[in-house]
């Protein structure tokens, strides 16, 4: 963005008839420094309402295929949706004017386009056993998610405070990290322990942590970034790290395989694993860590699935993702991938429509792990690059955030949580549309999960926070104060 610098020509600046000597022009405060943008909010507005009438269409669209008829919750739907967007966009013009425009209306939308598929896949109820409501609990987690982004919103002022707690931040996230290890799984948890099940309610820690993961690793590579970018040795192309420089990437790599071990969580393990990676990279611009790191995880997992049993089925079945159909069928394989696979081709381009489609026959997991199939079939390949665009512009307003923010440990936070998202997207994508193992993740503000939902509207937050600071124009400098005026001898006398 250019800079306009408007002067004023008022006499008394200086001049021959000033009666005083000549003074620096004063800059008005009407120009808008490099570091600054404009105020956005109403474009955030306008894009809110299509946020929020979007997905009544599909609502309706749904209702339409299903009963032949507008669903009676149609306008429950809309008018909830609409009150949840309306509270974090006037809380948004009064705490974070300056912010990116696109991030709530993002969010917003992906969150709406999820109700109303959980909503469509609980109308197959009747089909299928055990299949009880989830569209009303997740509606009301989140609710409970813009509750927190809009706590997030108000309270934290600077985002830059985050840094005073670096090492507290380790320390939090490794607790919710190891808490699930010591509950007992569920059956139907199938060997992750990625839960705590207090009665009827139960919470998924790793999606709170990936978060405060994100501040410890900003504000420890912002110290260190200096000592980890020196290399000792040139080869075969790549700076090689000093030896004692490789101690946090092993630390890092050691705790991720515990994870895996322990709580057989392919998903956070990886995720946790990556985004230590790619906040490296991105803090010492050396590709020697990016290697290093690659052939950790690769050695890693191949060790642990050699081991462990509920890792090597996943690595199996995504082997052989139809082996489940075979006549004899080997022991521990499943039928969900090979089914994901079959809703994607009976969709095609266009898919069968909203409601029209047969997803529910991947029975219990259709909401959560393997939503997308759902939305593969009945939007087609062209719903489903929509939706990964929807997810794609997230992540791109994330990094233009990094690269707008004026402090270093801004910058790594923003990279740090666009890129926890950027990764979850690829990790759920890629184990649904058998690119990847299954991981067993959600998918982010699509998928049937609390704790997904409610930690990502505060990940949106946080980024929003900094856009804020980012974007926010900067204050003109003092005028310097002028030559003063000689005392009028002749009147002293």
């Amino acid at each position: 963005m250019s800079t306009f610098d408007l002067s004023s020509s008022s006499p008394n600046n200086g001049g021959p008839n000033s009666g005083g000597a000549a003074r620096p022009r004063r800059r008005e405060n009407t120009t808008i420094t490099p570091q600054g943008a404009p105020n956005r909010r109403n474009t955030e507005l306008a894009l809110l309402a299509f946020a929020v009438v979007l997905p009544m269409f599909a609502y309706a669209n749904v209702g339409l295929a299903l009963d032949k008829q507008l669903p009676t919750g149609m306008l429950k739907f809309g008018l909830g949706m609409g009150a949840l967007a309306l509270v974090a966009h006037l809380v948004m013009r009064r705490f974070a004017p300056y912010a990116d425009p696109l991030l709530l209306p993002l969010a917003t939308l992906l969150n709406g386009l999820g109700l109303v598929m959980i909503w469509r896949l609980d109308k197959a109820g009747k089909l299928l056993a055990n299949n009880a409501d989830a569209a009303p609990n997740q509606l009301m987690w989140s609710g409970l998610g813009v509750a927190l982004f809009v706590g997030v919103i108000i309270l934290l002022k600077d985002h830059r405070i985050l840094q005073r707690y670096t090492y507290i931040s380790m320390a939090v996230a490794l607790v919710l990290l190891a808490a699930p290890a010591f509950f007992p799984a569920r059956k139907q948890d199938f060997g992750a322990k990625i839960w705590i099940h207090l009665g009827s309610f139960s919470i998924q820690p790793g999606e709170f942590a990936k978060i405060i993961l994100t501040v410890f690793f900003a504000g420890y590579l912002m110290v260190k970034r200096d000592a980890l970018a020196l290399a000792s040795r040139r080869f075969m192309g790549l700076y090689l790290p000093r030896g004692r420089d490789l101690g946090p990437i092993i630390v890092v790599w050691l705790i991720s395989i515990l994870i895996l071990v322990f709580e057989t969580d392919l998903g956070s393990s990886f995720l946790f694993f990556g985004l230590f990676v790619v906040m490296l990279y991105v803090a010492t611009e050396r590709t020697s860590w990016i290697v290093f790191g690659l052939l950790m995880s690769i050695g890693g997992a191949a060790v642990v699935a050699s081991s462990e049993s509920h890792v090597k089925t996943r690595i199996d079945a995504w082997l052989d993702p139809m082996a489940a159909f075979a006549p004899k069928p080997p022991q521990g394989s499943t039928e969900q991938i090979g089914q994901t696979l079959m809703a994607f081709g009976s969709g095609g381009v266009t898919g069968s429509g909203l409601g029209q489609g047969r997803s529910w026959l991947i029975q219990f997991a259709a909401k959560s792990d393997f939503i997308l199939g759902s939305f593969g079939e009945e939007l087609g390949l062209t719903g489903m690059m929509a939706l990964f665009v929807l997810y794609g512009l997230v992540v791109q307003r994330g990094l233009r955030t990094a690269v707008a923010a004026r402090d270093p440990f801004g910058k790594l936070l923003a990279v740090g949580l666009s890129s926890a998202f950027a990764l979850q997207v690829f990790v759920v994508a890629g184990g649904v549309t058998g690119l990847i193992p299954l991981t067993g993740m959600t998918m982010p503000f699509l998928a049937q999960g609390g704790s997904s939902v409610v930690a990502n509207w505060a990940l949106i937050a946080v980024l929003l926070k900094i856009s804020d600071s980012a974007r926010r124009p900067a204050a003109d400098p003092a005028p310097a104060p002028g030559p003063a005026a000689e005392p009028n001898r002749a009147a002293q006398a």
